[in-house]
């Protein structure tokens, strides 16, 4: 499926989630075709991200809905400033309301978060990039707001690119055998996919860097001087990426290396939810 579809399915799930076998409070006191206007108050500062994810919320319950953007994703935003409004039945506005402020309160959150780390890697070439430590059936949103803060997405699931990790080098009793199978496999299936392999010491580089046929090398848990080691014998190889226990307070440090990626889970799962509110206008 490509983004639309995924969307699509994101939202018509969501909406399922919440509405069951009907919105019976909106249903209950609000007539069919009474009309409505509602805006999106900012409550605090911060990245600004799902605007455009809101507009086809609206639009999937209501395709007429008018929805103004007053922001874009990806702009900061101050406290009290207005993000979009919307022109639609009010009934539409109601149902869609908690969709619509749960997606763009997560996202926000990731986006500003996401801005941060973003904004201490000034400077260097390194990227900032995301993982798949995600909300289950959120992550397409979820990746979508690290982009929209700067970062930059890694594979989206296990179907794009192959990594060979810790568990999955002892399970098949060791890097030389992991990498020569991960080959073999693709050439079988005649498929095209990066292979990415987890490194935990220096001797870990040293026998990935004589078997080859890789295309990225992790350095998981290396402190910033061994990673500059690892550096110097990868000789830019390979495409490198450190991961583990890099936070805002060390990522210059890391950065600093010159290495290519850093990986961060904390930019989604440590990101907190920024505060909006949608609130009503009557017409």
């Amino acid at each position: 499926m490509n983004y639309k579809e995924q969307l699509h399915l994101l939202i018509k799930n969501a909406l399922e989630e919440d509405i069951g076998d009907g919105d019976h409070s909106t249903l209950s006191c609000i007539n069919a075709d009474a009309k409505g206007k509602a805006i999106l108050k900012i409550k605090e500062e911060g990245i600004i991200a799902g605007i455009r994810v809101a507009e086809i919320i609206f639009k999937y319950i209501e395709p007429e809905a008018i929805f103004t953007a007053c922001k874009n994703d990806g702009d900061k935003m101050q406290f009290g400033e207005v993000a979009f409004e919307v022109h639609a039945k009010a009934r539409t506005i109601l149902t869609c309301e908690r969709l619509v402020l749960n997606c763009m309160q997560r996202m926000s959150g990731i986006a500003t978060l996401t801005r941060k780390y973003v904004d201490r890697l000034k400077g260097y070439n390194t990227k900032l990039l995301d993982t798949r430590k995600t909300t289950p059936g959120f992550r397409l949103l979820e990746k979508e707001a690290v982009r929209i803060g700067g970062g930059t997405n890694h594979r989206f699931g296990l179907y794009d690119m192959i990594m060979l990790k810790d568990n999955h080098i002892d399970y098949c009793g060791g890097i030389e055998q992991a990498i020569e199978k991960a080959n073999a496999y693709l050439q079988q299936k005649n498929l095209y996919l990066k292979i990415e392999i987890e490194t935990r010491n220096l001797e870990d580089v040293k026998t990935v860097l004589k078997v080859g046929k890789i295309n990225r090398i992790m350095l998981d848990n290396f402190t910033s001087q061994q990673i500059e080691e690892a550096l110097q014998l990868i000789n830019e190889k390979y495409e490198t990426e450190a991961s583990g226990g890099i936070n805002l307070e060390n990522i210059r440090e890391y950065a600093a290396t010159g290495v290519n990626y850093i990986s961060s889970g904390a930019i989604i799962h440590q990101a907190k939810s920024v505060d909006l509110s949608l609130k009503a206008q009557i017409l």
